[in-house]
C-alpha cells in the first residue's frame, strides 16, 4: 500500500490517498476481491486519514451504508481518495471514494464510496478534542453540508432504530397487536 505524504508543513491534513494492488489472498470464490477484504481496506484508510488530521489515535464509531456498485478484480490497482468531511467535538466524518484501474487497459471505474465516523482517543481510550475543520474550497464547503445532513439522517436512524427496538422487544408488545400486525403482511402463525 503507498500513501501519498507530502512536507507535513506544506500537506493538507483532511485528506490522504492511498493505492493498492489487489492480489489473489483478497479473492472471493468468483475471483474477484471480497467484500470483507475491501471494508478492512477502507476502515484502514479511514483510519490513516483520521488520525493524520487529529494527531491521536482513533477508533471507528460507525460506518453508513456500503454499497458495492462494480466488482473489483484482482489484478487491480484500487485508489482510496479520503478526506475529513465534519469534525465535532472528538468525532469525524471520513468520506472515502474507490476508483479501481486495470492496469493493461488503464481502465478506471468508481467502484464504491463510503463514510465512516471515526473519533479521536487518548492512550486511555477516552475521546479527546480535536481542531476544528477549516474549509478552503468550494467542494470542502459542499463536502461539510453534505456531512451535516448525514449526521443528522444518521441521529435520526439511530433514534428510530432504538424506538423499533423499544416497541417490538418481544416481551412489550401484546398478542392482538402482534397478530394485526402478522396478518397485514399475509402471513399465517
Amino acid at each position: 500500500m503507498t500513501t501519498t505524504l507530502q512536507d507535513p508543513q506544506q500537506q493538507d491534513l483532511s485528506s490522504l490517498t492511498m493505492t493498492m494492488l489487489m492480489t489473489p489472498d483478497m479473492a472471493n470464490f468468483s475471483g474477484k476481491v471480497h467484500g470483507g477484504a475491501l471494508l478492512k481496506l477502507l476502515d484502514q484508510v479511514a483510519y490513516a486519514c483520521a488520525a493524520q488530521y487529529s494527531g491521536h489515535y482513533v477508533v471507528t464509531l460507525s460506518v453508513d451504508e456500503v454499497k458495492f456498485k462494480q466488482s473489483i478484480n484482482v489484478g487491480e490497482l484500487v485508489t482510496f481518495l479520503s478526506h475529513v468531511n465534519l469534525v465535532g467535538r472528538s468525532s469525524m466524518e471520513i468520506g472515502i471514494k474507490v476508483l479501481s484501474q486495470d492496469i493493461n487497459s488503464r481502465e478506471t471505474k468508481h467502484t464504491n464510496s463510503s463514510y465512516f465516523t471515526m473519533v479521536a482517543v487518548n492512550s486511555e481510550g477516552k475521546s479527546v478534542a480535536i481542531e476544528p475543520l477549516h474549509l478552503h474550497s468550494r467542494k470542502d464547503k459542499t463536502r461539510y453540508i453534505a456531512a451535516k445532513f448525514r449526521r443528522d439522517l444518521r441521529r435520526e436512524h439511530s433514534k428510530r432504530l432504538e424506538d423499533i427496538h423499544q416497541r417490538w422487544n418481544g416481551d412489550c408488545i401484546d398478542d392482538e397487536t402482534l397478530e394485526r400486525f402478522i396478518a397485514a403482511d399475509g402471513i399465517t402463525a
